[in-house]
């Protein structure tokens, strides 16, 4: 079995492309040949070794991809080999093989490519989740998404906008920007103006949510931004973690909201997660969903995929082909 080892924590160079003993499943797991894995932020804090991201030495990198049933272990109903299945948050999927619990494995329809799919589990259930439960966008909302033309900030502001809300989408570059702006977002800014253009476009009143997955740099600016009970959802740290702040600047702000969700408590149970992947791959199927894919690497290359990721050359997906 081919697979992407970490041995040592550091920079990209410390992925190495190595040749591992054969896997087997186990009861109630699927064996899977791998078609893509998805590449995240996640897997460079991981190889860092940032708490509370950081794995055992020696470990497989990576949690997202998609593949087909190559085998199945002893109590495994419901799947057969060529199945095509996808998956989040099952670790070793730099590998041209994994094993994945069959409660993780979600089954992918025809019509869905699985470079796609792949592409779209980590950041579209957590666009799915952040937009319908987090903070429901309702009609005429105006919310503020960062990195929007992101994996994630791509497929939320899409999702935004089938909910009937209005993005103000914030990027750094004016390519960038032109890109969320073909997603459907409405307004455009920068990270140095876009409290200022929020405030413009709502007559002062403010976003009713900031969608914020950058962290440090933008978070006083999200806040200030934000209409009188706005809801702040700080969903991830891409510019590094938020440094611990006086809880009285919610109330100064006008009662405002702040919430740090993690993709699992919103598909804790296998039905929850069916029901969220079953809505994306059926607006893919529908062509209401489109998918980025801002890169694809062969897996012996993922170093260079880390490389461009963090430092953020890319748009949309980055995935690994085995």
């Amino acid at each position: 079995m081919r697979a992407i080892v970490v041995r040592r924590h550091g920079g990209p160079e410390v992925l190495e492309d190595a040749e591992l003993p054969a896997v087997q499943p186990g009861p109630g797991q699927l064996l899977v040949d791998v078609a893509a894995a998805g590449v995240n932020f996640m897997d460079i804090y991981q190889r860092q070794g940032s708490p509370p991201y950081a794995a055992d030495l020696p470990y497989v990198p990576g949690g997202e991809g998609a593949g087909t049933v190559a085998g199945a272990g002893p109590g495994v109903p419901g799947f057969a080999a060529g199945d095509r299945v996808a998956w989040t948050g099952v670790p070793g999927s730099y590998a041209d093989q994994v094993v994945l619990p069959a409660g993780s494995a979600v089954p992918v329809p025809d019509g869905v490519d699985l470079r796609v799919a792949a592409a779209v589990m980590l950041q579209g259930l957590t666009a799915h989740y952040l937009s319908n439960d987090t903070f429901p966008v309702g009609d005429g909302d105006p919310v503020v998404v960062h990195a929007a033309a992101g994996g994630v900030g791509l497929l939320l502001t899409q999702m935004v906008k089938m909910r009937g809300g209005v993005v103000i989408a914030a990027a750094s570059t004016t390519p960038k920007a032109v890109l969320a702006q073909q997603a459907g977002a409405d307004y455009l800014a920068g990270y140095d103006d876009f409290a200022a253009v929020t405030r413009q476009v709502t007559g002062g009143a403010g976003a009713a949510a900031v969608y914020d997955g950058v962290g440090q740099a933008t978070f006083d600016d999200s806040l200030s931004a934000l209409r009188p009970r706005g809801c702040m959802v700080l969903y991830g740290a891409a510019s590094g973690p938020v440094p611990p702040f006086e809880l009285h600047r919610l109330a100064a702000g006008g009662s405002l909201f702040i919430t740090r969700p993690t993709l699992g408590s919103y598909i804790a149970s296998h039905q929850e997660l069916l029901r969220r992947a079953g809505d994306l791959f059926g607006w893919i199927q529908q062509d209401r969903l489109s998918v980025r894919i801002g890169g694809t690497y062969p897996l012996a290359e993922a170093a260079r995929a880390h490389e461009d990721l963090g430092s953020r050359r890319t748009t949309g997906k980055l995935i690994l082909l085995p």
